[in-house]
């Protein structure tokens, strides 16, 4: 007979898949890529922990494309990519500016977080777009 998994493991294989990719997956991307080894894995425990791992800033909520969240393991501030044409979420190494967010100190808000993304064409589709 075969072990179920508990909940930690499915938590862990989550958290896994997240740290392991720079592809900025959405749930139904970690759900589709951890079902073959996981069957009784649901939709909704993804999408359950990935809150978890937000709310614990163990994960960070990147941006809405095509519809899905995409979400970040790297928790570090740095700068995305959005591409339009493919939907790709890309890091970029470009640092975000210090003194994004003072305004809104000096207004009395408290920011416990700066992100900062671009749109556009990423260079595969730009060059797609050059050679039609």
């Amino acid at each position: 007979m075969r072990k179920t998994m508990n909940y930690s493991e499915k938590r862990q294989a989550i958290l896994d898949t997240l740290h392991a990719t720079k592809e900025h997956p959405s749930a139904e991307m970690i759900y589709h890529s951890l079902k073959p080894r996981f069957p009784r894995l649901s939709l909704g425990t993804v999408y359950r922990n990935l809150q978890e791992f937000k709310r614990d800033r163990a994960a960070v909520s990147i941006a809405v494309v095509d519809g899905q969240e995409r979400v970040d393991g790297n928790t570090s501030e740095h700068t995305h990519f959005i591409c339009d044409k493919c939907s790709a979420v890309i890091d970029l190494d470009i640092p975000i500016p210090a003194d994004i967010g003072n305004n809104a100190i000096d207004d009395g808000y408290q920011v416990t977080a700066r992100q900062l993304f671009l749109r556009g064409s990423c260079p595969k589709c730009a060059s797609k777009e050059l050679h039609l």
